[in-house]
């Protein structure tokens, strides 16, 4: 693994979540004693740092290990390796105890917003449970405060004595977001919580996030395949493919800017509202390989325009090509 402490992209001033080396395999068994015979290598030796008050966005295709990266970042699924720091404590290193502490400060809104909520449970109970398990609130103190986030999420206080099958997709997402809020958290892992929804849905439920994020200063990590979306509500923006991270820059210098091939064959297949303008799709050739058996070197030469041999024997270190723009690719400079 690479020395991530000498990594510019993950050094920054009191970051509250700092991420080094991370990695995730599942473990494929076979024959008759069950022994390990491959891994799925979900995350390799991914890096970054997220500063307190930044909305980070996440983004690639299916399969390049965003999730997951979310995922083991709070200990939902537990990490193969790595380093995870949050507000300097080393986390995954943390009794279930002492890291239930850490709940409180760390939430996640699920993608889909349906089956992250129990249809046996009303709203009220959905978004009250958080506060009794962690005894903040509860009587009449529990109810004000779920009818206080009911409102803060667009919805209304009577809506808590119904149950989730009564709500559209996007009420339903407002309800999970409600139940990551209940706690008061510190920062919050959007896995594509858009995604599910219809376009127009999705507008709305950017726009609570992006007023929440002002009104609360939350700190997000937004997981996400519509570089669209992404652009809209980011401050900095990390681009994974199959694992690994390609790409880091400030949203609005990635869009301007994008020095990663794998980055700009994203960005051309974003929609421009302008009819009268056209931009040059970059296709892509084939599919994304399995991260069983990923490609040596650069994971992303099966599919990059500009590969060449070296690129076949040498993993491309993440090196800063601007202020705060960091790229794997030993072809651009």
């Amino acid at each position: 693994m690479s020395d991530a402490s000498n990594n510019p992209a993950t050094q920054a001033a009191e970051p509250i979540l700092e991420v080094k080396d991370l990695q995730k395999y599942f473990p494929i068994r076979g024959g008759i004693l069950s022994r390990v015979v491959a891994n799925v290598k979900a995350v390799e030796d991914v890096s970054f740092a997220v500063q307190p008050g930044e909305v980070v966005g996440l983004v690639g295709e299916s399969g390049s290990g965003k999730t997951t990266a979310g995922r083991s970042i709070l200990r939902l699924i537990e990490p193969t390796a790595g380093s995870v720091k949050f507000q300097g404590t080393e986390i995954t290193t943390l009794s279930k105890a002492k890291m239930r502490e850490y709940r409180k400060k760390m939430q996640i809104i699920f993608q889909d917003p349906f089956a992250s909520l129990n249809p046996r449970m009303s709203v009220g109970d959905i978004i009250g449970e958080a506060l009794q398990i962690h005894n903040l609130a509860s009587g009449r103190a529990r109810e004000e405060k779920v009818a206080d986030l009911l409102e803060r999420v667009g919805l209304s206080p009577s809506h808590m004595r119904r149950y989730p099958h009564e709500f559209s997709g996007g009420q339903r997402q407002r309800i999970g977001i409600a139940r990551a809020l209940a706690v008061d958290p510190l920062f919050i892992v959007a896995d594509e919580p858009v995604s599910a929804l219809d376009v127009s849905i999705q507008a709305q439920v950017v726009n609570l996030l992006q007023d929440l994020k002002e009104e609360l200063g939350l700190t997000l990590l937004f997981i996400a395949h519509d570089l669209g979306v992404v652009e809209y509500i980011s401050d900095k923006v990390i681009v994974m493919y199959l694992g690994r991270i390609m790409e880091i820059a400030p949203a609005k210098e990635l869009y301007r800017n994008p020095v990663h091939p794998y980055t700009e064959a994203l960005l051309s297949a974003v929609p421009i509202p302008d009819p009268t303008l056209k931009r040059e799709r970059i296709l892509l050739q084939g599919d994304i390989p399995s991260p069983i058996n990923p490609p040596s070197g650069c994971v992303f030469r099966t599919r990059c325009p500009i590969a060449v041999e070296e690129c076949k024997h040498v993993v491309p270190p993440l090196e800063e090509v601007s202020p705060g723009h960091f790229k794997a690719c030993i072809r651009r400079p």
